[in-house]
């Protein structure tokens, strides 16, 4: 098959499916009528209600005041868990803001430790 022969191909292809294209195409009927089956007075009611109600679909700043969240703990409660913790020791805490260091019992001597000390300052070797 030919460049010219596939060429001829591909536009019969196009066309029948243009042409089937507009077989299903719609049609224009015109502007249609509006039929209501609500009175003027009632619509206007209607539209008044949903004027001065809460907007469902708001989001932020535009969705108001939230609702007021009821506890079953009294004020009293709160206030003596939030004392004792502002006493006690922060448990997130890093470095110098996290306190005293906690005293560690040691099994070996002070001359120990010193003697070891000192021999490590002279470059000589620790016994392991």
């Amino acid at each position: 098959m030919n460049t010219k022969q596939l060429i001829a191909l591909s536009a019969a292809a196009f066309a029948m499916l243009g042409a089937a294209g507009a077989v299903h195409a719609e049609t224009y009927e015109g502007v249609h009528s509006i039929a209501s089956q609500a009175s003027r007075a009632d619509v206007r009611t209607e539209a008044v209600a949903a004027a001065h109600s809460d907007n469902p679909y708001a989001e932020g700043a535009n969705a108001g005041s939230a609702s007021t969240i009821v506890s079953s703990t009294s004020r009293a409660a709160v206030r003596a868990e939030a004392v004792a913790a502002a006493h006690s020791d922060n448990p997130y805490a890093e470095g110098a803001s996290s306190g005293v260091a906690p005293l560690v019992a040691s099994t070996i001597d002070r001359a120990t430790v010193r003697a070891a000390a000192r021999a490590a300052a002279r470059g000589d070797a620790l016994p392991l």
